[in-house]
């Protein structure tokens, strides 16, 4: 049971509360000095590290513990500002001067957040301003030449509503500013400021967004017939976060202020900053943003530019939370009634008077918030996998499985890394990989394919059908007789078919000196229809003449010509397609040996068929 007494976390809680607020109202009511020269101009507030926006606070806590078991978050931020402090006629409104022309100042901003509502964070600021020093009606100004500190900023920033991926939250934030900046060089006030918020913001999936409004309680200041003091701040900003990972983050902010002492255009500040961020090596971010200034108020810039990079563990994956206790459903034991952490696994999430504690719905003695098999009757064990399990788990065929892991329950097996096959016999063995079990497989080492003859079940088949097992046949693809040499063994006598020819292994002879065949090749040109009526992916194919160098050179090539139209005509004869057959006669021109033997010139006279084009291949069903 809780206790209804504070806890000693909201004891602190109350008492820094306390000490800042008195610390506030004791800065905030300091009085000014008299004929003070100058005022804080800045109107850049950087965010607390590890906060969404450049300048509009966040309103949750959060991080990855690293120091003493608190989310620590650093970022160094560079803010220019163009013309934030400009003397203007106050009737013609003609600019006298730049008294701060260009303006940049450092950040250091460190923040803490404490035990997931509280968020802590230190800023220390270094201005470096550069302008003239312009007269107006009575009226010297210098302008700033050296480097000096701004006021510190020292805030604690209370989550009072959601976490942070909810789509709302609300937070209360309290900031006090320390005078350690310089009123003469326009980065300081000379006395403490006090600046509490009311902030708004949440997390829709890829879009994010804040909103800020509150106070700045501090002297009260007339500077060139400007009254400063009191101050109301407002904000709003909306980014889209893009890519798989949400790295990137993207989004417009609006920040403005105006003093309640003396409203008119030179005391009222309006600004858009569009702003990037990219977050990078898990823990680190970085950002870049530019806007304009939308009025006329002191300090309000013509133009701003913003640079960040910051160390900040950030939650970058949401756990399902039903019950929003901040205990993720993986890990709450009562996920659908909030509850309190604990370090029993069984109890964590839950309440002592949850029913979900006390329910058994087997009957076992085991809650089913800590059984295993609740489904199931069975005994507690200290093991949570097997907690409220039957102890000797059913295994009907006896394979030291059990039947509930066991995918063939009544058949005894082995174990397997494959569910679908655990607990069954294995497969039979197949060498060849074909699918043919080598029980019923004639070629168990060569792939075949299914046969209901046995002796030819599992073999490789017979594609020429020749009668020569494609395996044992040299030509696979074209017909011929058996013989005892493996190169030779099913091809034809004659022919050959290579990528590109049909290869003559014996040539066509002719009659001397004329075009007319001899009765000896009736064999070869047989053998040569057989294996284009084989082969019907030979879509065209060049029967050419070859004779050697004797004799005139249009003699041979009008002899070769009627020699390749003989063979043609021949094997047209036989029934092979004359569209797939042309002929042509080289003469001499093409020899394929030298000339200068007799051996040389008979090799020469010569018929050739050329593949000139082949159908695509089909793929294999």
């Amino acid at each position: 049971m809780r206790s209804s007494s504070s806890s000693p976390t909201s004891l602190v809680f109350r008492r820094l509360a306390i000490a800042l607020g008195v610390l506030g109202l004791a800065l905030g009511t300091r009085p000014a000095r008299a004929q003070q020269q100058g005022f804080s101009i800045a109107h850049f507030s950087p965010s607390p590290a590890g906060d969404r926006f450049f300048s509009l606070p966040s309103p949750y806590a959060a991080g990855a513990p690293i120091v003493a078991g608190f989310p620590l978050h650093a970022a160094l931020y560079a803010d220019y500002a163009r013309d934030p402090l400009v003397l203007h006629g106050a009737t013609s409104g003609r600019d006298l001067g730049a008294i701060v022309r260009d303006q940049m100042i450092l950040h250091l901003d460190v923040a803490m957040a404490i035990a997931g509502r509280v968020t802590v964070d230190f800023d220390a600021p270094v201005a470096f301003q550069w302008g003239s020093a312009p007269k107006g009606r009575g009226y010297a100004f210098d302008a700033p030449t050296a480097a000096a500190f701004g006021d510190f900023r020292l805030g604690a920033r209370f989550t009072i509503l959601g976490k942070y991926f909810d789509p709302f939250q609300l937070a209360a934030s309290v900031s006090i500013l320390v005078p350690t900046g310089d009123p003469t060089a326009y980065s300081g006030d000379g006395g403490g400021r006090v600046t509490p918020q009311l902030i708004g913001g949440g997390h829709f999936d890829r879009l994010v967004w804040s909103s800020a409004i509150g106070v700045i309680a501090g002297p009260k200041h007339v500077f060139a017939n400007v009254a400063q003091g009191m101050t109301l701040t407002w904000g709003a900003g909306a980014a889209v976060r893009l890519g798989e990972n949400r790295l990137l983050q993207i989004g417009p902010e609006v920040t403005g202020s105006v003093t309640l002492v003396d409203v008119q255009s030179r005391t009222t500040s309006a600004e858009l900053l569009l702003g990037a961020r990219r977050r990078f090596a898990g823990n680190f971010e970085a950002g870049l943003g530019a806007g304009v200034g939308l009025s006329r108020g002191v300090g309000t810039p013509s133009f701003r530019a913003v640079g960040m990079f910051a160390y900040s563990p950030e939650v970058l994956d949401k756990r399902p939370d039903r019950d929003h206790d901040g205990i993720s459903d993986g890990d709450d034991a009562c996920p659908d009634v909030p509850g309190d952490v604990d370090g029993d696994p069984r109890k964590n999430g839950c309440r002592e008077n949850n029913p979900a504690l006390r329910r058994d719905q087997d009957f076992d003695g085991v809650p089913d918030a800590a059984d295993a098999c609740p489904g199931v009757p069975g005994f507690a064990d200290p093991d949570p996998t097997k907690n409220g399990c039957p102890r000797a788990p059913r295994d009907a065929d006896g394979d030291g499985i059990r039947d509930a892991e066991d995918a063939c329950p009544t058949t005894a097996g082995a174990p397997d890394p494959d569910p679908a096959r655990n607990g069954c016999p294995p497969p039979p063995r197949d060498t060849d990989g074909d699918g043919i079990p080598d029980t019923r497989d004639a070629c168990p080492e060569v792939v075949g394919k299914g046969s209901s003859n046995p002796a030819e079940n599992g073999c490789p088949g017979d594609q020429d059908g020749d009668g020569i097992r494609d395996d044992r046949d040299a030509c696979p693809a074209e017909k011929g007789p058996l013989t005892t040499s493996p190169e030779t063994s099913g091809c034809p006598k004659e022919v050959r078919v290579t990528g590109d020819a049909i290869v003559l292994l014996h040539q066509v002879e002719f009659d001397t000196g004329t075009a007319k065949i001899g009765r000896a090749s009736a064999s070869i040109l047989d053998e040569i229809a057989d294996v284009l009526r084989q082969h019907a992916e030979i879509l065209a194919a060049e029967v050419q003449g070859h004779t050697d160098n004797r004799g005139s050179e249009k003699q041979n090539t009008a002899l070769s010509q009627g020699r390749a139209e003989a063979v043609r005509k021949a094997l047209i004869k036989r029934g092979i397609d004359a569209g797939r057959l042309s002929a042509r006669g080289y003469g001499p021109t093409r020899p394929a040996f030298a000339n200068l033997t007799t051996e040389g010139r008979q090799k020469n006279r010569r018929v050739e068929i050329k593949i000139l084009s082949r159908a695509p291949k089909q793929e294999a069903p």
